[in-house]
């Protein structure tokens, strides 16, 4: 791109939307707009104060500024679009129902003491990231200029690099369960004989419809439309694709 403004335009709209939340939500923290501790994920004041918005803005704190901050930015920024861009092309919908589905779990676990995290973003993103590396398996990764690696084993080594840098395990560890959760019911049991119990609702492939979000999915003659594209579900990106990726 020749342009920081025409790279951010490219960016498909979840990717960019989710993304543009998370920075902006790190600015208003930097500037003194507001303090994370009311919008942390606190069930007691879910429940008995019924504050209701925790359990969406702390899906959008990142942390403040710092090398951290940017690391996960730009996962959003590479795997997030890649994916997006990628198997989820001109399937929106899907792509929405995943991160809402991961969104879910990750509040589930979170909700189990020995799991609980304020903040679920990272988790969120890493849940991402794991999904890619399921998608791309056999993509080169050069991790950090340290190690070159297959991308199916990129977040055990991210998860290893926390280990020894000290930093927290937790969100990480809440993304691979999101993350994988969400591959076994959508590919692995469906291969398996199983039913695709995980299809994308109705509701989300509406909301896209109606928002004009992203760009609807091809039609060709012959081809089945709408409910039987619905009854697809999500899953298919999954089947038979492999990529492989430059450093």
């Amino acid at each position: 791109m020749s342009s920081p403004a025409e790279f951010y335009h490219s960016l498909p709209p979840i990717c960019k939307a989710y993304g543009t939340a998370c920075l902006v939500a790190t600015a208003a923290y930097q500037i003194g707009l507001y303090n994370p501790v009311y919008i942390a994920l606190v069930y007691e004041h879910v429940f008995y104060r019924f504050q209701i918005w925790r359990l969406f803005t702390n899906f959008f704190f990142l942390g403040p500024f710092s090398i951290n901050f940017g690391i996960r930015l730009l996962m959003i920024a590479r795997y997030g679009v890649q994916l997006e861009k990628g198997p989820f092309d001109t399937r929106t919908a899907d792509f929405l129902w995943m991160m809402t589905f991961g969104a879910f779990v990750l509040l589930v676990l979170s909700a189990i003491p020995i799991f609980w995290s304020p903040f679920l973003a990272i988790s969120l993103v890493f849940m991402l990231v794991y999904v890619w590396s399921r998608e791309f398996p056999n993509a080169q990764i050069n991790l950090y200029g340290l190690v070159s690696l297959k991308a199916f084993y990129l977040p055990w080594a991210m998860f290893a690099l926390d280990v020894i840098f000290g930093s927290p395990l937790m969100p990480n560890l809440l993304g691979i369960i999101a993350g994988h959760l969400y591959y076994f019911l959508t590919v692995l049991h469906p291969l398996a004989g199983g039913k695709n119990i995980l299809k994308t609702p109705v509701w989300i492939h509406k909301l896209v419809t109606r928002w004009r979000i992203g760009a609807p999915p091809p039609v060709s003659r012959g081809q089945p439309t709408n409910n039987a594209q619905q009854d697809r579900g999500t899953g298919v990106a999954f089947r038979g694709r492999s990529y492989r990726l430059s450093d």
